[in-house]
């Protein structure tokens, strides 16, 4: 069962938006054990074809400050096995290409509107910003992975900084490589509540400053959706975003005939209808 039950909502127009909670209604599940495939094979067998994917994150560089939005183009992964990540196992073995994690025209659409982003007078960053590879010097912005539900130590949050990352979650993996195997466009939104771990000269992150910062991302982001929605549609209408993969996974599969596991096949055909049988 996926995390939530699937709420459908419609524009004005009448094209149909499906809303899942990742966590949970009650946010009751944690990073490593959100069950990912069951929540996009639903929205597979739903007709999604597109996800937008928001999620709060720590900064790993100081030009990304609390409240600021990140629109990532790379992952490093660094969770660690306990999150099934493949809808594919042993009796049928697929491989799906993820040298681009997220979908680039989906990424440019999100990109357009760093003007809509509003900040707070008083606070720390009052001029919230959109962080994208375009106004990052042409530059990938790197989002790590990690396992939770700990954040990181110190240590490992000034490696992640060596590797150039930009941000880091744990809710990105397994998500969008489930995405690419259903042949979903996907792009993550990531939320900046902190700076995670590396600064010297203050506090490591708080569950209480996450918190803070959290809400008052939430106004943001529903702005952003909105926007995005209204430009989106037209987008998945006229066939530009959302079918880039379709078709991708139907010769993914390395297994024969004769060594395929039945039920997985089962599953498969849940997710891809008459593509092994």
């Amino acid at each position: 069962m996926p995390s939530s039950p699937i709420t459908i909502s419609r524009t004005k127009s009448g094209f149909p938006i499906a809303f899942l909670a990742r966590h949970g209604i009650h946010h009751e599940y944690t990073p490593s054990n959100v069950p990912a495939r069951a929540n996009i094979a639903a929205l597979k067998s739903l007709g999604v074809t597109t996800i937008v994917a928001f999620s709060a994150v720590g900064s790993l560089q100081e030009k990304i400050r609390p409240r600021d939005f990140v629109v990532p183009t790379q992952i490093i992964d660094r969770t660690k096995g306990i999150r099934p990540s493949s809808f594919y196992d042993a009796g049928l073995v697929g491989h799906v290409g993820f040298g681009e994690p997220f979908d680039k025209k989906l990424g440019e659409l999100v990109g357009k509107f760093e003007g809509i982003l509003k900040g707070e007078e008083g606070s720390e960053n009052p001029d919230v910003k959109l962080h994208t590879r375009a106004n990052n010097d042409n530059k990938d912005l790197v989002l790590v992975c990690m396992e939770g539900p700990a954040f990181s130590t110190r240590a490992e949050s000034w490696l992640y900084r060596s590797w150039n990352g930009a941000v880091i979650n744990m809710s990105a993996v397994p998500e969008s490589k489930l995405a690419k195997e259903a042949e979903i466009s996907y792009q993550m939104i990531c939320m900046s509540t902190d700076y995670d771990a590396w600064r010297e000269d203050e506090e490591a992150v708080t569950v209480e400053t996450v918190v803070s910062n959290l809400k008052a991302n939430s106004a943001n982001a529903t702005l952003l959706i909105e926007e995005i929605i209204e430009h989106l549609e037209p987008e998945i209408l006229n066939g530009n975003i959302g079918q880039d993969l379709k078709g991708s996974m139907k010769f993914a599969v390395s297994t024969s005939p004769a060594g395929r596991n039945p039920e997985l096949l089962k599953k498969l055909e849940f997710l891809h209808p008459g593509y092994y049988s």
